[in-house]
């Protein structure tokens, strides 16, 4: 039996990241409808691990990418672009304010903060090489208030934006602060995300279906 991924789109979904999410499967995206619309879509292999900073499995990186979004995105010429924040630099080159966009929401309806934001940057570090090499620059990594995220580095050093858009095997996905303090070697105990689809967890298969 082949592996089966079923999405299924909300009225008022204005946003929606398929092409993102189904990395290998082309540039798709799907449009916001009147009316609910289900994707019967088989997948390149069975999706069983299912936390996206636990492994480097493409079929978990493009599940991570439907259900989680990224604060950074690259555009087509691989150039980091807002998403779900967007920054400034000082003049130094030291300090990266991060201020995310009005209105995000987790998928269970609570606000997304600045402060679920940094500690979902702190687990994906300790797990993605660039992570480490970012972390190993960096002198404080804070939410300052609900909304901003202030890096500042104790060097200089060229690749923050890089690194926090890349479009990796471990991408930086953002998730509320009691999921993402779960350890770095340890499964996240629920799959709630501010990306394009919701992960529907009792109909989970592992290595067969995934709604």
């Amino acid at each position: 039996m082949q592996p089966t991924v079923v999405m299924k789109s909300t009225p008022g979904m204005a946003r929606t990241l398929l092409g993102t999410a189904l990395l290998g499967l082309g540039a798709m995206t799907l449009a916001a409808e009147s009316q609910a619309q289900t994707v019967n879509a088989v997948m390149h292999s069975g999706l069983r691990i299912i936390d996206p900073i636990l492994t480097t499995a493409h079929i978990t990186r493009n599940h991570g990418y439907m259900v989680f979004d990224t604060l950074l995105g690259m555009d087509e010429a691989f150039q980091p672009q807002p998403q779900m924040a967007d920054w400034e630099i000082s003049d130094d080159g030291l300090t990266y304010t991060f201020t995310l966009r009005d209105g995000l929401t987790w998928h269970d309806g609570e606000a997304v903060t600045a402060a679920d934001c940094v500690a979902s940057l702190e687990r994906w570090a300790k797990r993605d090489s660039g992570g480490l090499m970012l972390m190993g620059h960096v002198e404080s990594l804070e939410a300052t208030d609900e909304r901003t995220i202030t890096l500042m580095l104790a060097s200089p050093f060229s690749y923050v934006l890089e690194l926090l858009a890349k479009p990796s095997s471990v991408p930086a996905f953002m998730m509320p602060e009691r999921i993402a303090s779960t350890s770095a070697e340890e499964a996240i105990p629920e799959q709630i995300g501010s990306g394009p689809f919701r992960f529907v967890a009792e109909e989970f298969q592992p290595g067969n279906r995934v709604v």
